[in-house]
This record gives structure tokens, sequence and C-alpha cells, in this order.
């Protein structure tokens, strides 16, 4: 799946390093709202090009899904500013 990689020279390969790590950083940076966003951008990285297939839970198991994370949040990043803002997408 990753045969693209065996081709390429030491500057193709530095630029695909530094193509994904700043991908992984803008994923990690994201704050607020954009915690809870589906990230197909980060899927697009990849050199298959396929279209994914995602399963999406009914919306009850769907939002207590979400009140798990946030409350993983609390556990995980206790000290984290709190971001008390509405959604206005």
């Amino acid at each position: 799946m990753d045969e693209d990689l065996e081709t390429m020279d030491r500057a193709a390969l530095a630029a695909e390093v530094r193509k994904l790590r700043g991908a992984i950083r803008t994923h990690r940076d994201a704050t607020g709202h954009d915690l809870c966003w589906h990230h197909p951008d980060l899927w697009e990285l990849l050199p298959e090009r396929t279209k994914p297939s995602i399963a999406v839970p009914p919306w009850p198991k769907f939002m207590r899904g979400c009140i798990r994370y946030r409350a993983s949040l609390d556990r995980q990043a206790a000290s984290a500013p709190i971001h008390d803002k509405e959604y206005d997408g």
C-alpha cells in the first residue's frame, strides 16, 4: 500500500513527512467545536483514493458517545480553558 515511498528520494520523503506532520498538527490543534468534526481532509493525504465507508450511530447512541468524549476531556485535559461559545456553523 505504501510502495510509492520506495520510489521517493530523500527530498520527496522529507516533503511528505512535513506535509503529514502539518496535517497532524492541524488536527491536534483543533479546539472548541472543531474537536467534534469528521476529518476527511486527513484521509485525503493518503495516496490511495477510496471513498471511506463510515457507519453513523443512531442519534441517542451518537450523543452518548459525544458525552463520553467530552467527559474524557475533563479527565485528560482538566486544565484546558473553557470555550464557552455556541456553534455557529
